[in-house]
């Protein structure tokens, strides 16, 4: 792994993964988004990963693409920019399907790509004064691979504005989009992270990674007969009931006692 990202895992199990390219704003460029899928695919095998916090060093979280890259790609041919294309997809994919919960700290900017990215997090936590925009048609361009999981994050219509007019709005409008879920203070924004993060560790590890999996499921059998839906969900409520974590959990409730996953401690 190169200098680009910046790894800290605690013994907790939070693993924070900081852009570390503040110098140009965290910018994407082939060598950062290598770094990230590849670091994403480590932490997936990793057990002593339990939550990871995604953010950017400085001021910016991530400004979308590196100029410099941008620059290198004048001359691809469409088959080239269709495998330079796959890479960031991969990326955007990989985020998206990780099985342990991912918090967008969004400490700043957040613009093309990098609005991309905050889209893939499962919540999103952004300091009072950040800012996001999908402005590729600014530039002639198109938000392409980030748009599924914009739009299944902010619904067609959203799409449909904020991709055609590549505005940048504050983080009261991105709430609203559903693009954030939390504005925090700047004086308040460490530490309303970390009480978010102490929030996600309270639960059962594997039961997150079902849950996880159960709304992909569920929205992609929403064309599906009730019958169908209907068996995955009580096969999958069934299967937690009879699991290790389930029966621990139950248990602790009777004894009144914390599970022993928790990272909290009875009194």
């Amino acid at each position: 792994m190169s200098n680009l990202i910046e790894y800290i895992l605690e013994d907790n199990g939070l693993a924070t993964l900081s852009l570390n390219r503040e110098e140009i704003h965290n910018a994407f460029n082939d060598e950062l988004i290598k770094d990230l899928t590849n670091k994403f695919k480590e932490m997936e095998t990793d057990d002593a990963v339990k939550v990871v916090v995604l953010t950017g060093k400085g001021k910016s979280f991530c400004a979308g693409a590196d100029l410099n890259w941008m620059k290198s790609m004048v001359n691809y041919s469409e088959a080239e920019n269709i495998a330079d294309s796959q890479k960031l997809s991969d990326l955007f994919e990989t985020i998206n399907e990780f099985s342990k919960p991912v918090i967008g700290k969004v400490n700043g900017a957040a613009l093309g790509g990098g609005a991309g990215l905050v889209a893939v997090c499962d919540y999103v936590i952004a300091s009072e004064g950040a800012k996001f925009g999908f402005t590729e048609v600014l530039l002639g361009l198109v938000p392409a691979v980030i748009s599924p999981y914009v739009i299944a994050k902010i619904g067609e219509s959203n799409a449909r504005a904020t991709f055609l007019t590549g505005e940048r709005f504050d983080v009261t409008r991105a709430k609203e989009l559903g693009l954030v879920h939390q504005i925090c203070l700047d004086r308040h924004f460490h530490g309303d992270c970390d009480k978010l993060v102490e929030r996600f560790l309270r639960a059962a590890p594997g039961a997150q990674k079902s849950a996880k999996s159960l709304v992909s499921n569920v929205l992609r059998l929403k064309n599906s007969s009730y019958q169908e839906i209907s068996k995955y969900t009580c096969e999958t409520i069934a299967k937690r009931r009879v699991s290790a974590e389930g029966q621990e959990g139950m248990s602790a409730l009777l004894e009144k006692r914390r599970p022993n996953w928790s990272s909290l401690k009875d009194k």
